[in-house]
């Protein structure tokens, strides 16, 4: 993992560079407008700055503009440009960045959508630089590639472990941590003596992760920032040996329910029922998601091909979706971005608000919802053969690889079973092993 990173490592520090779609109404007139090219740019949070770049390119009237995030590279669907402000928006996460173009400068607000479109705002300020332009950092007096068991401690007292994998090139810092439930994306930083400064914006999420590696060669009492109100203490300690917990056996149904059930609407408004004639016999992939999740959009890009390649085999997938808003249009609004997006042609419904204890009452069969995505696979039978918590996405390297290559071994060992045997022999029970890999090595 360690040395794909390094063989395809930003020489600099993480860079946000917009170069991509743009929207009808954005008709700079000539001579106005920022100018094309690399802007350096900063958005402030309460723990530390996100130094990152833009990269603005004007076509015609118009702008593009493409979210460079790392090693990440994210097309910016909606750009525009008008009485000196500069709209970049990022519709399937309902967030955007204003800013105002005065004096060659760049100067607004990163706008990240939560919960119940409750809003949190961070200062952004850009101007005009050179992509070669890279500060010489005080030498880095620490190491820390390689991987590390990881502890955050939560606002109520617990504990979640995690593993980071990073690798490090002179005084430039890269990786991402593996969490239970997912991953902290592809994050970019830097080394001075002993402290370290990692960050990300993906278009989701405004992470700052920084701290000081002690004289034991330990982290102690580092500090993760997520946008300007969430905020955990967290340590670490190199071992080449960390593992997570096994994603296939932390949720599961409760005792007395045989099959998994659901009644919501799609984004349309009309219910679908797992009981419906077209799940009959096929196999059913339900996804515990969201919209604003960047992991639920990670394993959404692997879903949506993976569908229009196996449903003529008697594949469906069924995506389950708690979002921001408890207002099914603007829910709806949200789906229909979503689906746009990665160009989904399996059924979206709206189940919910965005919040992991309700989803868990909306679906009294689980033990509970832990994460999104929670993935389950039904066989032909209707039976609930695996359920995984969580999603790796592409940042986390080989193990983003490994978890698509399990979750295509299962599905086409599903397909391979018919459903008259699996009704009549009654051998398949819920979460029985089908051949495919039933741990989720880290």
């Amino acid at each position: 993992m360690v040395s794909a990173l390094v063989r395809n490592a930003c020489p600099a520090l993480a860079v946000l560079a917009l170069v991509a779609g743009c929207a009808e109404r954005s008709e700079p007139t000539a001579g106005s407008g920022p100018a094309s090219g690399y802007w350096q740019a900063t958005i402030s949070l309460p723990g530390g700055d996100i130094e990152t770049g833009i990269e603005l390119k004007r076509v015609g009237d118009s702008y593009q503009a493409t979210l460079i995030n790392g090693r990440e590279r994210i097309r910016i669907e909606e750009v525009e440009y008008e009485d000196d402000e500069l709209l970049l928006r990022f519709p399937a996460f309902n967030n955007e960045i204003r800013a105002t173009h005065s004096d060659g400068r760049l100067t607004g607000t990163l706008t990240l959508v939560k919960r119940y479109g409750v809003t949190d705002e961070m200062p952004f300020h850009a101007m005009r630089g050179s992509a070669e332009q890279v500060e010489t950092p005080a030498p880095a007096l620490q190491d820390l590639s390689g991987r590390w068991a990881v502890t955050f401690y939560e606002p109520d007292g617990s504990e979640t472990q995690s593993v980071g994998e990073f690798a490090q090139r002179g005084s430039v810092l890269f990786g991402t941590f593996l969490n239970p439930n997912g991953d902290h994306r592809f994050l970019a930083g830097h080394v001075r003596r002993n402290e370290f400064h990692l960050t990300t914006f993906d278009g989701a999420h405004a992470f700052v992760f920084s701290g000081r590696v002690g004289e034991d060669g330990r982290i102690h009492e580092a500090d993760f920032w997520s946008g300007t109100t969430w905020h955990q203490k967290w340590s670490a300690e190199r071992n080449a040996n960390a593992q997570l917990p096994d994603a296939y056996s932390r949720t599961h149904l409760n005792p007395g329910y045989e099959r998994f059930e659901f009644a919501f609407p799609d984004q349309d408004g009309n219910i679908v029922s797992l009981a419906d004639e077209k799940f009959g016999g096929k196999v059913v992939v339900v996804t515990i998601a969201g919209t604003w999740c960047p992991n639920c959009n990670d394993e959404a890009r692997f879903l949506a091909p993976l569908y229009k390649e196996y449903r003529g085999k008697g594949l469906e997938i069924v995506a389950l979706l708690f979002e921001h808003f408890d207002d099914h249009e603007l829910a709806a609004r949200q789906v229909r971005r979503f689906r746009d997006k990665f160009g989904i042609e399996y059924d979206t419904l709206i189940a919910g608000i965005s919040d992991k204890t309700e989803a868990g009452r909306a679906l009294p069969a689980l033990n509970a919802v832990l994460a999104f995505p929670t993935t389950l696979f039904i066989d032909r039978g209707g039976r609930v053969r695996q359920i995984h918590t969580g999603f790796m996405g592409p940042g986390t390297g080989e193990h983003y690889e490994k978890l698509q290559a399990e979750f295509r071994t299962l599905i086409t060992s599903l397909l391979a079973e018919p459903a008259d045997l699996i009704e009549a022999s009654g051998t398949a029970t819920a979460n029985a092993d089908t051949g495919a890999a039933s741990e989720q090595e880290q």
